[in-house]
């Protein structure tokens, strides 16, 4: 069967290149996938959020299609059920120990089937996805349960509902039901997304203590523009409030033998604050990283309060000290200290060290020569982007030398600014030294995050705070002791009752719901048992990363017998749904995972010795940049790279196999002034003779076989515009405007193009192309070429771990294929998850062209044409 395809002309999208839309008869070959409901149903009992996600999908075409679930939630949540229910069968998720349910899927993606995960989506979210294959005429309902504690800051709980449904939904709603036995001071209810025609459609009812929330725009009252199909819904619903607080010890709350006590006093007065500010100069901080330090401080140092002391440190390899010791924050030495910070310029190493060093030295000598009041408190807001690498170097010894200098005496703050900083080593030093670390993300509003991070931390309002209960009659309690507490924040303790007569004195007030809340709509079963549960389990996490290691071991191993218990996806844990048997596979496993922040592609290897044998089917195999080789494990904080270096020009065979691709390379617009000409992949082919497809990619435009479809990257929509092309919609095209493609061969393989734009006026480099397999798993054994080879698995044993010529990138000795390699870690970037910026991906880079890794050498490679499979 065969369909025609017209091109007509609709208008020009820039001064030189004219838009051409296409127009597809036989729509018997458009997906026919519709999404019919969307359902958020949030219940908040007493800051502990309870959230359902319910989806039904219905495939109305005539054949099977895949339907794709995705979710973004808070980092801050836990996942505790998943189901989907397909033709009156449902499949139900089990929470098992990471290490079982990572055999189950390495298993899986073995046997070339398609496993799911848990990936970040911006600064608070992250992305829950799964994709299941339907019967024609057929629906599924998905069910997702996330519960979390609301954390109080800058005085509010917030509750961010993100909703990206992608069309109009004929069925949409956002419900929130709230109940707060303290009385609600404030409610506030709006999205990111909703215009002023949808405004009214935030429906509020407040009473003294509940609240009821509902948005449920209609399909027309979704659409972008009257008559069209693109949908105004995609962005954050948000859900800000207070409680009442009249009581000076707090609120206790007490159901089926577990209480709960919130404590955030409003009465108290401010507390001085000594605080030295110490900022990072470094080489990369240059460009938007201290032009934002630099604008943030400014507003930093007006915020200060007169009776406070402050000094600053600015340090690269060295150190400046704005003065030898702290100064009263007068408007005039204010001023200085503005002309001071004004003048930071970057470069240099980063010996973090030595300035924390001697930041603790300058307060300590403050605090002896008693300038400051007793109930000052004293504190280090260290803002770095990087990694010490000059002076002290490991960040283990670092975190000894800053504990035993500062031995509980002040707070450390850390800011972590950027992707590529090593997060963990700060946030594990903050918790060390009474403080708290925070990542600072790269953007316009960075200077706003700094901004408000301080005003978290610089009001604080009691120090060494102790909640003490009766032992006779409290037991398993979470953390009740806290280093200190901030105006506009609030300390919550949980623990078990020994029986039911405990007593609330002094003046908190005291709920017994068993006895005067009979009324349930609001109440999500033994929410206390819960919390208590979720913070205990919050608490082990945290104690994983101090205190000695068999203390480690314990808070593991308790942290895992809870998170088992009550059906959370911890870290420790992960949630594994078996998927319907289909005409395409067997029994299919999703596996959803629990990120940290820590986790970061720039961790350090402390292992001394890794040897891996891992199937690559549904990894992501690669090429990008100059260009870099990047073959990835699934599930591991690892992968390989190489590189190619050979003249502009040149076509290298990527993909072998029935399917072919094939990559040429061009080069910098001209040498640069160090000698160096780099060479990236600008012009693609794909062939796959059995389906007739030929398939074109350059940085300018997409031409499929020899002309039928011609696109320019700059034109058509904003937004993502799907096509499908031959019989039987034996290839899908899926492109995002002068941003990506993606390439679907039915039955055989699934790939990803990126165009990199390049300022046009850049003396040296221009646009070029990304190349990524996202599903090869149909593809042959025999299936060869630079990235085909590794599809199928390749085994290594890296050890020997030693020192490098950069102190940051060590070497190893690499056994692979009968070789052993000398080979480096260090970073690529991966584009295919995040386009704009891309994730450092840490990888052992092998040196010489990839020689040795690769089978022969990389002239095997050149082929004689871009479509040319021999």
């Amino acid at each position: 069967m065969s369909f025609l395809v017209y091109f007509v002309p609709l208008h020009c999208c820039s001064k030189f290149f004219c838009c051409i839309f296409l127009l597809l008869l036989f729509s018997l070959f458009t997906p026919q996938v519709e999404v019919y409901s969307v359902k958020v149903d949030c219940k908040v009992t007493s800051r502990f959020a309870h959230t359902v996600i319910t989806s039904i999908a219905l495939n109305k075409a005539n054949i099977s299609r895949e339907i794709f679930f995705e979710v973004d939630l808070p980092k801050t949540a836990f996942i505790t059920n998943f189901s989907m229910s397909i033709e009156g069968q449902t499949y139900v998720g089990n929470v098992k120990e990471k290490e079982k349910a990572k055999k189950q899927y390495e298993k899986a993606v073995s046997t070339g089937q398609t496993a799911g995960l848990v990936k970040a989506s911006g600064r608070k979210m992250e992305k829950f996805s799964v994709s299941v294959n339907i019967a024609p005429n057929s629906n599924v309902t998905f069910i997702m349960t996330h519960e979390e504690m609301l954390k109080r800051k800058l005085g509010q709980y917030e509750i961010v509902t993100r909703v990206k449904p992608k069309q109009l939904v004929q069925q949409f709603e956002i419900v929130a039901d709230i109940y707060e036995p303290q009385g609600i001071a404030f409610l506030d209810a709006y999205g990111t997304f909703i215009t002023n025609d949808l405004l009214p459609l935030v429906e509020k009812t407040v009473t003294d203590k509940k609240a009821h929330i509902s948005f449920s725009p209609t399909l027309d009252q979704q659409r972008k523009c009257p008559g069209c199909d693109g949908t105004l819904i995609d962005g954050d619903f948000i859900i800000k409030y207070d409680v009442e607080r009249t009581v000076t010890i707090g609120d206790v709350q007490i159901v089926n033998g577990y209480f709960v006590h919130f404590f955030a006093p409003s009465d108290l007065p401010r507390v001085p604050i000594n605080v030295m500010f110490v900022i990072d100069r470094s080489g990369s901080m240059m460009g938007n990283k201290i032009s934002q330090t630099r604008e943030a401080m400014l507003t930093i140092l007006d915020d200060l309060h007169e009776d406070d002391y402050f000094g600053i440190i600015v340090f690269d390899s060295t150190i400046l000290e704005w003065k030898d010791s702290l100064t009263k924050a007068t408007k005039e030495n204010v001023i200085q200290a503005k002309t001071f910070v004004s003048r930071i310029n970057p470069s240099g190493m980063t010996n973090i060290n030595y300035a924390l060093m001697e930041s603790v030295k300058m307060l300590k000598k403050e605090r002896q020569d008693r300038k400051q009041s007793e109930r000052s408190v004293s504190m280090i807001i260290l803002l770095t982007d990087g990694m010490p690498n000059v002076g002290e170097s490991s960040v283990d010894k670092i975190q000894e030398n800053v504990r035993n200098a500062i031995r509980g005496n002040m707070s450390l703050f850390c800011l972590g600014f950027g992707d590529d900083v090593e997060y963990s080593f700060l946030d594990v030093m903050a918790r060390q030294n009474k403080g708290l670390a925070r990542r600072i993300y790269e953007g316009s509003d960075a200077t706003l995050q700094l901004q408000g991070f301080y005003k978290e931390v610089s009001t604080p309002l009691l120090s060494e705070v102790d909640l003490r209960y009766p032992d006779d009659l409290v037991n398993s309690l979470t953390t009740s002791h806290y280093k200190q507490l901030f105006n506009g924040s609030e300390i919550v303790v949980a623990g078990r009752l020994s029986d039911n007569n405990f007593s609330v004195k002094s003046q908190a007030s005291a709920q017994d719901w068993d006895l005067l809340y009979p009324e349930q709509e609001y109440i999500f079963g033994d929410f206390t048992e819960r919390l208590w549960a979720y913070l205990t389990i919050q608490d082990l996490l945290s104690k994983r990363s101090t205190g000695t290691e068999e203390e480690k071991a314990n808070a593991t191993a308790q942290a895992l017998e809870m998170s088992l218990r009550y059906n959370f996806v911890t870290p420790l844990t992960s949630m594994v749904v078996t998927k319907p048997e289909t005409e395409k596979g067997p029994e299919d496993p999703l596996i959803a995972d629990k990120l940290t922040e820590g986790t970061r592609p720039n961790e350090r290897v402390k292992s001394q010795k890794y040897v891996k044998s891992v199937q690559l089917e549904q990894s992501v195999v690669s090429v990008d940049g100059d260009p870099h080789f990047i073959i990835e494990f699934p599930g591991r904080e690892d992968a390989l790279c190489f590189n190619i270096d050979d003249k502009p020009g040149t076509i290298f065979s990527l993909v072998r196999d029935p399917l072919g691709v094939n990559g040429q390379t061009i080069g910098d617009k001209k040498v640069a002034p160090n000698g160096k000409m780099n060479t990236y992949f600008g012009r693609l082919g794909i062939v796959h003779q059995a389906l007739g497809v030929r398939l074109e990619v350059t940085t300018q435009d997409i031409t499929v076989s020899q002309d039928v479809l011609y696109l320019l990257w700059l034109c058509g929509r904003s937004e993502t515009t799907f096509i499908s092309l031959f019989p039987y919609n034996s290839v899908d095209l899926e492109v995002t405007k002068d941003r990506s493609l993606t390439v679907t061969l039915r039955d055989s393989v699934r790939f990803l193009v990126i165009l990199h734009k390049v300022w046009k006026q850049h003396p040296y480099h221009q646009d070029y192309l990304g190349f990524y397999t996202l599903d090869s798993h149909l593809l042959s054994p025999s299936v060869h070429g630079l990235l085909g080879q590794f599809y199928h698995g390749v085994q290594f044993e890296v050890r020997d771990l030693r020192p490098g010529e950069e102190p940051e990138k060590p070497d190893a000795t690499m056994l692979v294929k009968g070789h052993e390699l000398t080979v480096t870690r260090g970073w690529q970037r991966d584009f295919h998850s995040h386009i704009r910026k891309g994730d450092l991906v840490p990888c052992w880079f092998i040196h010489s062209n990839g020689n040795g890794l690769i089978d022969g050498n990389h002239t095997d490679y050149i082929m004689s044409g871009l479509f040319k499979t021999v």
